[in-house]
């Protein structure tokens, strides 16, 4: 039961990855904060939750607005009285070039996927004693991307160097934090987006489960771990082997 005692914060726990952690902490002992901006698929993840016997309770929260995620980080340490892990699964995308993408598409990417990941870190860690984790969710777009995806991947960068540089921030607090990079994942992300569609990305390869994914996070996230910041761990079948 390696998240025994510990209280978890996930966010995007509504769907995909972001439900299957949830679902694996609180089954491994934790008692998981799930938020979500969609209220049905956090919900639907707490009664699994309780339906499994575990502990757990959700926050509604648009993470790119820093008052709401006060609110969650609050909500957590008033119910369970501290943080032990933080994952900063939120994200969403665009499907537009450059010169024809609305600045408020940018932003709107930009606040979800990198901007929330700063304001749970920023409002979690003086909730985090020694021992805590941060696990962010990149991509192997950060590494290898295709065309009309670009506020995506780099956000996905930016998380990565974000972690590279707050792991030395942490270090004299005992806190951890990393990356896991996510290949091709069985999510509705994956299907609905435009280009896997079209054929412009291309599905070749292992096409992972969000099980898969959140058995990584689980690691990172717990004791065995320990030695373990600053870095991305990437996890993708074989398929940044066989991108361009």
């Amino acid at each position: 039961m390696r998240f025994d005692g510990k209280v978890c914060i996930v966010s995007g726990g509504g769907s995909g990855i972001g439900k299957a952690t949830c679902k694996r902490m609180a089954a491994e002992g934790g008692s998981v904060l799930v938020v979500d901006l969609d209220s049905k698929g956090g919900d639907a993840t707490v009664q699994e939750i309780a339906d499994a016997k575990g502990q757990s309770a959700f926050a509604q929260c648009d993470v790119g607005n820093p008052a709401q995620v006060k609110a969650a980080v609050d909500l957590a340490v008033q119910k369970w009285g501290k943080i032990n892990v933080v994952v900063n699964d939120a994200a969403m995308m665009t499907f537009s070039p450059i010169v024809d993408l609305p600045e408020a598409d940018w932003d709107k990417v930009l606040g979800v996927n990198l901007r929330s990941m700063f304001l749970f870190c920023k409002y979690s860690v003086p909730h985090m004693p020694q021992g805590s984790a941060i696990v962010n969710l990149s991509s192997v777009h950060a590494h290898e991307t295709t065309k009309n995806v670009v506020p995506y991947a780099s956000s996905k960068g930016g998380i990565e160097a974000f972690a590279r540089g707050f792991s030395e921030e942490l270090a004299p607090l005992k806190i951890r934090i990393n990356c896991v990079a996510p290949g091709a994942v069985n999510t509705p992300m994956l299907w609905n987006n435009p280009n896997v569609k079209s054929g412009v990305e291309k599905v070749e390869g292992a096409i992972g489960e969000p099980e898969d994914i959140a058995a990584a996070i689980c690691f990172l996230a717990s004791d065995e771990a320990r030695f373990i910041t600053g870095t991305t761990l990437i996890v993708d079948g074989g398929r940044l082997d066989i991108l361009p």
